[in-house]
């Protein structure tokens, strides 16, 4: 994670995992992992030198081959929109299903819910989930607070390729994998 995201997850008021937004909760550090860090060796993917894991991150920031290598896979798995931009459904803006008051992001609609309508029992819509190609615009939620807490912490466009089929990016990922042994 780069400082500022990093920072903004470990607000006092509410530090969240970096991934999944879940509560963190005090630990102790993982010295084990520590120790497992400093001590493997792993090759760089662009340049083949041997390295151990903690100087890896500063040591790819700067390899030319490595930035190829991951601009080759970029390539691999970019390709053209199939479909015009004017028929695409609005995956970043959302009306609340309960008010109808319009234009939120997705943090945003979770933040307007959990604070306006938590204890509103009402079946709705879950307007981000109608707008991905899978989504169901008529299903309603038996409970949309429990809904969005638990498929809402991330946003799908971080890890979803909303035009490649599910076949293309198992290729694709196969493809990856056996190029990165």
């Amino acid at each position: 994670f780069c400082t500022p995201c990093l920072q903004e997850c470990l607000k006092p008021k509410k530090p969240v995992c970096g991934v999944c937004r879940s509560t963190l909760l005090p630990g102790s550090r993982a010295l084990d992992l520590e120790k497992q860090i400093e001590t493997t060796e792993m090759a760089c993917n662009g340049c083949n030198k041997k390295m151990y894991l903690s100087k890896m991150r500063s040591h790819v920031a700067s390899c030319s081959k490595y930035q190829n290598y991951i601009m080759e896979g970029v390539k691999a798995v970019t390709k053209e929109p199939l479909h015009n931009s004017r028929n695409l459904p609005n995956r970043f803006t959302f009306p609340c299903p309960y008010c109808s008051e319009r234009n939120f992001d997705q943090e945003g609609l979770v933040e307007h819910c959990k604070t306006l309508h938590s204890m509103d029992a009402k079946q709705v819509v879950c307007p981000i989930c109608a707008s991905m190609p899978w989504g169901d615009p008529n299903y309603r939620s038996a409970n949309f607070m429990e809904h969005l807490q638990r498929r809402h912490r991330f946003s799908y466009d971080t890890f979803v390729d909303y035009d490649a089929d599910e076949d293309d990016m198992m290729a694709q990922v196969l493809m990856r994998s056996l190029r990165d042994k």
